[in-house]
């Protein structure tokens, strides 16, 4: 599992460069999140815009991320496409998770409080 990671303010923004998050790179999944969370980084914007395609072990791996974590932690979703997006509505994820359409409006709205 590939991701990019940079810093903008108290948020750590992940992007997944990767076209899936399926049972064959979950484990991957967690263990980028893990890295960027032991790095003292506990405040993700993570950033899907790359994502085409998450099955149910995937969405497992980001829920497990932000119980990974803490209640001192934050997990934001950004950039998250039709197919992404229904998967987080039908599952009512995007009741768990804020979810923004773009990583600058995520930030903003961050920002903002």
């Amino acid at each position: 599992m590939q991701v990019e990671e940079r810093s903008v303010g108290s948020y750590t923004v992940v992007t997944v460069v990767d076209a899936r998050i399926d049972a064959q790179g979950a484990d991957d999944f967690r263990a980028e999140i893990t890295r960027v969370a032991q790095g003292g980084n506990r405040r993700i914007l993570l950033d899907l815009s790359e994502v085409t395609f998450i099955d149910s072990t995937g969405l497992g791996a980001i829920i497990a991320s932000l119980k990974q974590l803490g209640p001192d932690g934050d997990l934001v979703i950004c950039g998250a496409r039709n197919s992404v997006g229904s998967l987080f509505r039908l599952t009512r994820m995007d009741k768990v998770f804020r979810i923004f359409a773009t990583s600058d409006e995520a930030l903003a709205a961050l920002a903002a409080g």
